[in-house]
C-alpha cells in the first residue's frame, strides 16, 4: 500500500470546502471523514462547505470572479448555498471536535486563487432585491453613525 502523495492546495481546497451533499447535520462526521483540523490536530473554529460540485468553483478563478477590493483575493460572480460548520467545544482535539452546522443562502464566496482556487477566505452575504440602490446608498456627511446609541 503506497502513502497518499501529498494533495495539492486545489484538491486540499476541494476537499476542505467543496461538497455538494452536505448539510447542516453532517457537521462532525464530514470534518472527521475528510481528515479537516488545524496543523496542531486542534479543532478548526470554522470551516465552510460550498454546495456545489467543483467546476462552479473552479470557474471562480477562471473568468467567473472578480478581484475582491484591494486584495489579491477573487469573489465570485455566481451565488452559493453554504453550510458553516462552527465549533462548539473550543479547545477541542481530534477526533473530537463538535461542529454546529448553519445553512447560508445567496453566498459570493472569496477565495484566492492560484489558477485555481487554493484558499477559502469568506463569504459575503447579498441582499437580493430588485432595488438597485441597495449597496449604492449615499452617506452624507451630516448623518449620525448608526453605532451610536443614545
Amino acid at each position: 500500500c503506497h502513502k497518499k502523495e501529498k494533495e495539492t492546495r486545489y484538491e486540499g481546497f476541494i476537499r476542505q470546502h467543496v461538497d455538494a451533499s452536505m448539510t447542516v447535520e453532517k457537521c462532525d462526521e464530514e470534518i472527521k471523514k475528510k481528515w479537516i483540523y488545524n496543523v496542531d490536530n486542534s479543532c478548526k473554529t470554522t470551516n465552510t462547505f460550498i454546495l456545489s460540485n467543483d467546476k462552479p468553483v473552479k470557474a471562480i478563478c477562471n473568468g467567473h470572479g472578480s478581484p475582491h477590493k484591494n486584495t489579491c483575493l477573487t469573489e465570485s460572480k455566481a451565488k452559493f448555498s453554504i453550510v458553516k460548520c462552527e465549533l462548539k467545544n473550543n479547545g477541542g482535539r481530534k477526533p473530537n471536535c463538535q461542529y454546529k452546522g448553519k445553512l447560508l443562502t445567496n453566498r459570493i464566496v472569496v477565495v484566492q486563487c492560484g489558477g485555481l482556487p487554493v484558499h477559502f477566505e469568506k463569504d459575503i452575504v447579498t441582499f437580493e432585491s430588485n432595488n438597485a440602490t441597495i449597496g449604492k446608498i449615499p452617506m452624507d456627511s451630516t448623518s449620525v453613525p448608526t453605532n451610536m446609541h443614545v
